[in-house]
């Protein structure tokens, strides 16, 4: 269906596809208005290019007399020409025109034409077409010039307030307005059927469990608030598919700045030039990032400085790896290419050999590098073999850290329902124990429905692994 007909699609097909939205005007003018009702929410910052605060917004305004031709609004397309009668340099608040003109309303600035002030200072009152006088705000000085080009713009074209975008600017009779998404919004947009809101899960739960004969006689909303959060919090970890990715390259100080809302790694790879990944594996074994490296004296006891505050030093377990080439841990020196004594396992092996060694450690015998986490500096550290790589971190977070992220996918709602139930009957005082015991399995259950439900696993990877185990060995 292109239009939404009362189901759960709110959005047309444009709307989805494209990301634009428009409406038809029979009646122009000023202060004309137009909802937004994408289902992502529009965010504003400004309609001025030239201003800082006009890259927050998520979406671009255009108009047009045909729908076929657009035109962004911004201050520019909303200047008026005007020629403005000289006032002998003397500071006033009002303006005579030579002639009358209809666009010049209430809001506009005023510039141009030799203005001794700031030209964003004097902004319109008022237009009297019949005389044409222009009201001012603050008294500005024209040129001593029998008459002088003025011009007259908005500042803000438009604003946006609760998903309202208001124009400003003078709107022609018979024209179109379009709401056009930016492309990262419109990607977020995408797919989001999948998904239900937190807050739609609050209240359902509200209309479904609480109130008179009913499982929850009252609760207050905040208490299911902090219950849902909690929920997801935990559904994050292992059952949701929550497991988001950074691209990132690896700086000359071999190492990268931990995601914002990262909570635990799932996977560390890096890209070769046809973009296929090669695990990184962790560092367990092999080294560690300490968390502090206090100055020591000769005794070996840490110093302090004026403000009793341990010195930090760097620490020397960190330069040494970060200095050491991993061939010496994996073995894998080409022996008459390299003089080095103390390589391990030198046996006359080539590069292209290594792994064929009896009894070699998978964690050592490997050429993808190596990673650790250091806490201290909040960073991924890497082996030096992995300078300028291109790394994919993939990591797991809590559900909670950005709006979007308050999102729940459909075949976990359930289960959501049901944690929130159990979560509230077991800090109640006077609910027995064999209630809340009764629906702690009911958590459990349907907390195991959603994971299955959420594994994705399909019929036909199931064949192509079985068909794999029945292949030939070949020797």
């Amino acid at each position: 269906m292109p239009i939404p007909n009362g189901g759960l699609i709110t959005e047309t097909n444009r709307q989805y596809y494209a990301g634009a939205q428009q409406q038809y005007f029979a009646a122009g003018g000023t202060g004309v208005t137009m909802t937004s009702t994408f289902d992502t929410d529009l965010i504003y910052g400004s309609s001025d290019p030239t201003n800082g605060q006009y890259g927050l917004n998520n979406f671009l305004l255009y108009q047009s007399t045909n729908a076929l031709t657009w035109t962004e609004i911004t201050p520019p397309t909303t200047v008026q020409n005007a020629v403005a009668t000289e006032n002998g340099g003397v500071a006033s608040a009002t303006i005579q025109l030579a002639a009358a003109n209809a666009n010049i309303i209430a809001g506009m600035s005023i510039y141009g034409g030799g203005i001794t002030n700031n030209p964003t200072s004097a902004k319109v009152v008022s237009m009297n077409q019949g005389t044409f006088v222009v009201t001012l705000d603050t008294a500005i000085a024209l040129p001593g010039a029998a008459t002088t080009a003025v011009l007259f713009q908005f500042d803000q074209p438009y604003t946006m307030v609760n998903n309202i975008v208001t124009v400003a600017a003078n709107l022609p009779n018979n024209s179109y307005l379009k709401i056009e998404l930016k492309s990262t919004a419109v990607q977020e947009n995408h797919g989001s059927y999948e998904y239900t809101r937190l807050t739609d899960v609050i209240d359902n739960f509200l209309v479904a469990y609480v109130g008179a004969d009913k499982l929850i006689p009252s609760v207050k909303r905040t208490d299911v608030i902090f219950h849902a959060k909690r929920g997801l919090q935990e559904f994050s970890y292992d059952t949701l598919r929550s497991i988001r990715s950074q691209e990132l390259t690896v700086n000359n100080a071999l190492n990268v700045i931990i995601p914002q809302d990262y909570v635990n790694y799932v996977r560390l790879s890096w890209t070769d030039n046809f973009g296929v990944q090669h695990t990184i594996f962790p560092a367990n074994q092999l080294t560690t990032d300490p968390y502090a490296a206090p100055a020591q004296d000769n005794l070996g006891v840490p110093t302090q400085d004026s403000f009793d505050s341990n010195i930090t030093g760097t620490s020397q377990v960190e330069e040494a790896w970060a200095s050491n080439d991993p061939r010496r841990i994996s073995g894998a020196f080409a022996v008459q290419n390299d003089s080095t004594s103390d390589v391990l396992n030198q046996n006359n092996f080539y590069e292209l050999a290594l792994g064929q060694r009896y009894g070699l450690n998978p964690e050592t015998s490997q050429r993808n590098g190596w990673f650790t986490i250091n806490d201290r500096e909040g960073r991924i550290s890497f082996s030096n073999d992995l300078k300028g790589k291109l790394v994919v971190v993939e990591y797991i977070s809590d559900g909670n850290a950005y709006d979007l992220d308050a999102r729940i996918p459909k075949l976990a709602e359930d289960a959501l329902y049901s944690h929130i139930i159990h979560a509230i009957l077991s800090v109640s005082s006077k609910i027995p124990e064999y209630v809340v015991q009764r629906f702690k399995k009911e958590r459990s259950a349907k907390l195991r429905n959603a994971k299955i439900r959420l594994s994705n696993i399909k019929l036909d990877q199931i064949v192509q692994v079985m068909r794999g185990q029945s292949k030939w060995l070949k020797f």
